[in-house]
C-alpha cells in the first residue's frame, strides 16, 4: 500500500497555461496524456503479478480518474498499461444510474479523460461505450449479478464494490466472466468500508492495493469544502475512513456488527404503520459543539423497523436544530418528535413548540446508561428486525465505533443516541395512535 502527497500536482486550468505556447497537437497530446498529470497512487502497479488492482481512497481523491484512464488504456491498448486493445470491458457499479452518472458521463469518467478523436459514444439504451476502434465496455448493476452470467470480458473497472448490497455474488459473477485474453484483469476503486467483500478481496493472492486520501488531492478541491471536513472530522473514525480511505474495523465487544447492518440494509422501505423523528440535543452551542443527533425511522405493519433518515446538525442555534426536526417530522408525515430532555429539560421542548406550538413531542429522561439503553436496539440488528433504507455512512460508523463508554471514537456518539430513542419508542408500543394534524411552522 502507498502513501503519497502530490505537493506539486496541476490544475486543468494550470497545464492550459503551461501548455499554451505548444503547437496545437502536441498541446492536447500533453494535456490528455494521463502519466504526466497523475499521482503515482494512481497509476497501476509494475509488474504482471496482480488480476485484480484495488484502489482505497477518501472522498474526492481521484479514483474515478484512475479508473476511467485505466479503462481507457485498454481500450486503446495503450502501453504500459496494455500491450493491446482490449476489446470487451464491464463497467460495473451498485446501479446502472451510478455506472452512468459516475463512470461514464460523471466529471472524471470515461467520456472526459478522452480527447475527442479517441472518444467512445455511449448507446444508453444498451448500456455500452464503443470506441472508434471497435473496443465495447458494458454497463452492469450489482443489484442484478446474474447479468453477468454469459458474457465475457478481458478487462472490467468495478466502481464502490464496499457499497454493493449483493457484493459477494455480483463479484463472484464477474470472475466466472474476466477471462479474454492474456492477462484479464479488474480495477476496484472504492472508500472502503468493513464489509465481508473487501475483507476477503484484500486476502486474496494477485490483489494490489493503493491507497489515496483525499487531501493527496487538494489540487482539484475546493479549499472550502477540505477546510471543513478536515475541521469535522479529522481523527475521528469516520475521517479515517471517509478521508483517508482506512478499513476501520469493528471494536472488539462492539453492540453492533458491520453484517447485521449490510445484510438488511435496502433500497425502498415499504409502507410504514408508524414514523418518529428521534432527538438528541446538544448540551453546548458553537461550531465545535456536539451535534444535535435527528434521526428519522418507521415500523411496518409486520412490526420491522426501518431507519429512513439521518438530518443529524451540527454548529447550529437551538431554533435551528428544531427546524431541522420539524422539517423532518413534516417530510416523512412522523406521528411524532421523540427528544431526550436529561441536559436541556423542559428547554428542548420550549424551543421546539416555540415553532410549532401543537408539535406532539415524546420527552424521554435517560436513567441508565448509553450502552444498557443502546443494548436492546442492537438485539433488534441482530435478529434481523432492523434495516437501513439506502447507507447512512456518519451513523454507520457511530454505530461500529460506540464503545463500553457510551463514546464513539472519543467522541459523543450523537447518532446513535437519536437512533437509539427513536427505535426505542418505535418498537416498544405495539398499538398505532392516531396521527396528529400536520403542523405549521411559525
Amino acid at each position: 500500500m502507498r502513501d503519497f502527497v502530490n505537493e506539486n500536482a496541476l490544475t486543468r486550468e494550470t497545464a492550459l497555461e503551461l501548455t499554451a505556447d505548444l503547437a496545437p497537437g502536441y498541446a492536447e497530446a500533453l494535456l490528455y496524456s494521463w502519466q504526466h498529470w497523475a499521482r503515482p497512487d494512481q497509476l497501476p502497479p509494475e509488474g504482471h503479478a496482480w488480476r485484480t488492482w484495488l484502489i482505497c481512497g477518501g472522498r474526492g481523491a481521484g479514483k474515478t480518474r484512475a479508473g476511467a484512464e485505466w479503462v481507457r488504456a485498454q481500450a486503446l491498448g495503450r502501453p504500459p498499461f496494455a500491450g493491446e486493445p482490449v476489446r470487451r470491458i464491464a463497467l460495473v457499479a451498485e446501479t446502472y444510474h451510478d455506472a452512468r452518472a459516475v463512470m461514464v458521463e460523471g466529471v472524471s469518467g470515461l467520456l472526459a479523460v478522452h480527447p475527442p478523436d479517441e472518444r467512445p459514444k455511449f448507446y444508453a439504451s444498451r448500456n455500452e461505450l464503443v470506441w472508434p476502434n471497435g473496443a465495447i465496455a458494458q454497463l452492469f448493476s450489482a443489484e442484478d449479478p446474474d447479468a453477468l452470467r454469459g458474457p465475457q470480458f478481458g478487462a472490467a473497472w468495478c466502481d464502490e464494490l464496499a457499497k454493493w448490497r449483493r457484493g459477494q455474488a455480483t463479484w463472484d459473477m464477474l470472475q466466472f466472466g474476466l477471462r479474454l485474453g492474456r492477462l484479464p484483469r479488474a480495477v476496484v476503486t472504492t472508500t472502503p468500508r468493513a464489509n465481508q467483500v473487501l475483507k476477503r478481496l484484500m486476502e486474496q493472492p494477485g490483489v494490489a492495493m493503493s491507497r489515496t486520501r483525499t487531501k493527496d488531492n487538494a489540487v482539484n478541491l475546493a479549499n472550502a469544502f477540505l477546510e471543513e471536513v478536515e475541521r469535522r472530522y479529522a481523527g475521528t473514525e469516520l475521517g479515517r475512513q471517509e478521508l483517508d480511505g482506512e478499513m476501520i474495523n469493528e471494536l472488539k465487544g462492539a453492540l453492533w456488527q458491520t453484517a447485521w447492518i449490510e445484510d438488511a440494509r435496502v433500497r425502498k422501505a415499504p409502507e410504514m404503520a408508524r414514523i418518529v423523528v428521534g432527538v438528541d440535543p446538544p448540551v453546548t452551542s458553537g461550531e465545535n459543539a456536539d451535534a444535535c443527533g435527528i434521526i428519522v425511522a418507521g415500523r411496518d405493519r409486520e412490526g420491522r423497523a426501518y431507519v429512513l433518515a439521518d438530518e443529524t446538525v451540527q454548529g447550529v442555534a437551538p431554533n435551528e436544530w428544531a427546524r431541522t426536526a420539524l422539517a423532518a417530522y413534516e417530510t416523512f408525515e412522523a406521528d411524532r418528535i421523540v427528544a431526550e430532555v436529561n441536559q436541556g429539560g423542559d428547554l428542548v421542548e420550549a424551543v421546539i413548540r416555540q415553532l410549532a406550538p401543537a408539535a406532539p413531542i415524546a420527552k424521554v429522561r435517560a436513567s441508565r446508561a448509553k450502552w444498557v439503553r443502546a443494548e436492546p436496539v442492537a438485539a433488534l440488528y441482530a435478529e434481523g428486525r432492523v434495516a437501513h433504507v439506502g447507507e447512512f455512512r456518519a451513523l454507520e460508523a457511530e454505530m461500529l465505533a460506540f464503545d463500553q463508554n457510551g463514546r464513539a471514537g472519543g467522541r459523543s456518539p450523537d447518532r446513535v443516541d437519536a437512533l437509539v430513542w427513536a427505535l426505542t419508542e418505535l418498537m416498544a408500543v405495539s398499538d398505532e395512535p392516531a396521527g396528529p394534524p400536520r403542523l405549521r411552522l411559525i
